[in-house]
């Protein structure tokens, strides 16, 4: 009788939990993670915006690991910056609020790309607690997790602090993270290449409407050339007895008429800006020696009419004591409509939007401020106002003027900020170098 022998190959069993209770808890993590990927899965089959996939993918993280707070921070690789996208917790973080990727915890998960448990964050040197400061809340434990796929290079991180009830974050809520970001970092890339797809058909279409608008627009200029040579001809046969009331008429049709050619070109440069913003791109600015107080009367002039069927008052207040700048005339005219029209459609009747120039500083910079008394905005419309993450409260807006107001500035060297409280007004300060290449700080 042959006696068996032992076969070469090695036996490959699964590794087996040490007991029945260990069996069941590994049984638990794996339905949490089941159940995490379908609801990441639903959410992100639906067409929604970026914004919205964001704020739903970190509700889910905090829902399926019991956490209190937690962020969603996405890399702005021209600043070398994290940027909070969306913050979830008693007083969450604004949009838009940036930190440095070469510092804190959250830095060094971006540029390892290795997730990281904190059991407790305050005896971490690496931790911004700055940010606990300002939000109000203290941090304990926190698992900051790489936002990327499964191989490639991270797009920012997801952090959830503070573990409900007993205990702290752990590897089982990591392992449920890790599922999570992948398919968040899947989803944001594909959204992402989506926009970018229907931004590239829209410029396009700016494009061909702006070639339609300069073509429509064409009579019009033309008209206005046939009009004031049929009131210069007309001029010649009024009778002396009517020559001054002729002279103040006459001088209101050519106001009327250079009013006319201007808005003309005005209406195809600004359709020309509208794709540029669209596309993330910029025309090369044309600089030469401007006077502030010539701009904003230009701007006054178009929109004097709306603002007097409003009844809002435009006033300016020592625009004549700022010194000649040099900039793009145009781009700044757009960049003060855009701001001026927005003021007049917030301010009541028998309110006023006030221009008001403060001269050089030391740093030789000027500052203009646009001041309205309207009813202000609430400190989520506010605090993303000249960010990537802008809401426009307009029906139908789409806060595509404010990215073309800071586009403009940032072209020109320059910084922009907003003072606003509801029912307190707005103030929109610009702060311009003298010109071009001059270096310029931060707003205070």
């Amino acid at each position: 009788m042959t006696t068996p022998q032992p076969s070469d190959r090695t036996s490959h069993q699964l590794p087996q939990p040490e007991s029945h209770e260990a069996l069941l808890q590994l049984l638990a993590r794996r339905e949490r993670e089941l159940a995490a990927a379908r609801r990441m899965s639903e959410v992100f089959s639906q067409h929604i915006k970026l914004q919205d996939l964001l704020e739903q993918g970190l509700h889910i993280a905090l829902d399926v690991v019991s956490a209190e707070n937690g962020s969603i921070l996405l890399a702005d690789t021209d600043k070398r910056t994290l940027v909070f996208y969306h913050s979830i917790g008693q007083k969450p973080v604004p949009s838009g609020t940036e930190v440095p990727w070469h510092e804190g915890i959250a830095g060094t998960v971006y540029r390892t790309g290795v997730p990281e448990i904190v059991p407790d964050a305050q005896t971490d040197a690496r931790h911004f607690k700055k940010v606990d400061e300002a939000t109000g809340a203290v941090t304990h434990d926190m698992i900051t997790i790489p936002l990327k796929r499964w191989e490639g290079d991270p797009i920012g991180v997801i952090q959830v602090m503070n573990k409900r009830g007993e205990g702290v974050l752990g590897p089982d809520d990591l392992a449920i993270l890790t599922i999570i970001s992948a398919l968040a970092a899947a989803a944001i890339e594909h959204t992402r290449l989506v926009e970018a797809a229907k931004l590239a058909e829209v410029a396009q279409l700016i494009g061909d409407i702006s070639h339609d608008i300069k073509n429509l627009l064409m009579p019009i200029v033309c008209g206005t050339g046939i009009l004031q040579s049929e009131i210069n001809e007309l001029q010649n046969y009024i009778p002396d007895s009517e020559t001054k009331r002729a002279k103040a008429s006459r001088e209101l049709c050519d106001e009327v008429i250079a009013m006319l050619k201007d808005d003309a070109h005005r209406i195809h440069d600004r359709v020309a800006e509208i794709a540029d913003a669209v596309k993330d791109a910029s025309t090369p600015l044309d600089f030469s020696a401007c006077e502030v107080a010539g701009i904003v009367s230009n701007v006054f002039r178009s929109l004097g009419i709306l603002a007097r069927e409003k009844h809002v008052r435009l006033l300016t207040e020592n625009l004549e004591l700022l010194p000649l700048i040099v900039a793009d005339q145009r781009r700044l005219y757009t960049a003060f409509f855009n701001l001026i029209n927005n003021a007049i459609a917030e301010v009541p009747a028998d309110g006023s939007v006030t221009v008001c120039g403060q001269p050089p500083t030391v740093e030789n910079k000027i500052v203009v401020s646009i001041i309205d008394t309207g009813r202000g905005m609430p400190p989520e419309v506010r605090d993303r106002l000249f960010t990537k993450h802008a809401i426009s409260t307009k029906p139908g807006g789409t806060g595509l003027g404010t990215k073309i107001v800071k586009d403009v500035v940032e072209a020109h060297g320059g910084t922009i900020w907003v003072e606003s409280e509801l029912g307190a007004g707005t103030k929109i300060h610009i702060r311009l170098p003298h010109a071009p290449g001059e270096s310029t700080s931060r707003p205070p």
